[in-house]
């Protein structure tokens, strides 16, 4: 898919706030931004995503040609599990990701495909299902640096018409979820707002060590972030951002109490 291209125009980073599973087919102000924002986007040769929803030991890279589309979820109505996002996937790319990263060994995955994390808002930019897609996991037993080191690793595709997409969100506590209150968009607690607004701040500012050092934050980032999948695949996508480069903050509201789609774009 990209190995043969020579550079182009670089391509945008995304962090995508993905919510609910249920964002993937309701009608909502969040689905209707990733809309708004597709149509912004240059054209991509292949998408690679870094989602929340894939944790392993090591890393890996999807590498078949033809990803399922996996239901990770449950209890959830019949027409969410109904849905396919039958993508083509990209050994070619997943190869050339694999020979550009230098942080650690890369491994060739042909088992997992497309999560939640991936499908419910790529859909939503590409409903075509017609862009080349490969996601990369999470290593689980690496620390929040390394992440952003290996990131960083990425940067030669930008230039070979790859759209870098991070999915998870960077407040989500499940546990502490009002679910009265689940349809009061912009209904936050005060902790989950005052995370909300320092990284907000670290990112505006360009501040990648506060946000990589996010357990020296305060409470406020202990109740954020109870486990670090969903705000990962953030780091994953300031790591790609260039010297001068601006970042636009969309469909920035807390949800749930404990939960923001806030989602950026950078470059």
């Amino acid at each position: 898919m990209t190995a043969g291209m020579s550079s182009s125009e670089k391509m945008p980073v995304l962090f995508l706030g993905h919510g609910s599973p249920m964002n993937a087919i309701e009608e909502n102000e969040f689905v209707a931004g990733f809309r708004k924002l597709a149509l912004e986007l240059p054209r991509p040769q292949a998408i690679l995503c870094v989602s929340a929803h894939w944790e392993t030991r090591g890393t890996w890279v999807t590498a078949m040609e033809k990803p399922p589309t996996i239901h990770d979820f449950g209890g959830f109505p019949k027409a969410l599990y109904e849905v396919q996002y039958p993508a083509p996937g990209s050994p070619e790319l997943a190869r050339e990701t694999k020979a550009i990263i230098q942080h650690t060994e890369i491994g060739l995955d042909q088992s997992w495909g497309f999560d939640h994390g991936a499908w419910s808002v790529i859909r939503h930019l590409y409903p075509k299902a017609d862009v080349p897609l490969i996601q990369m996991s999470l290593d689980a037993y690496q620390l929040p640096q390394h992440h952003f080191d290996l990131a960083k690793d990425l940067s030669l595709l930008r230039r070979k018409g790859v759209l870098i997409i991070g999915s998870g969100n960077m407040v989500h506590n499940l546990r502490m979820v009002a679910w009265d209150r689940l349809e009061d968009a912009g209904y936050g607690y005060d902790w989950a707002l005052e995370a909300s607004a320092k990284m907000k701040a670290f990112i505006l500012d360009g501040n990648s060590q506060g946000l990589i050092h996010f357990r020296a934050q305060g409470k406020s980032f202990d109740l954020a972030i109870p486990t670090p999948e969903h705000y990962l695949p953030m780091l994953y996508a300031l790591a790609l951002q260039e010297k001068g480069e601006p970042v636009r903050i969309f469909n920035d509201k807390a949800i749930a109490g404990s939960l923001t789609m806030t989602s950026l774009k950078i470059g």
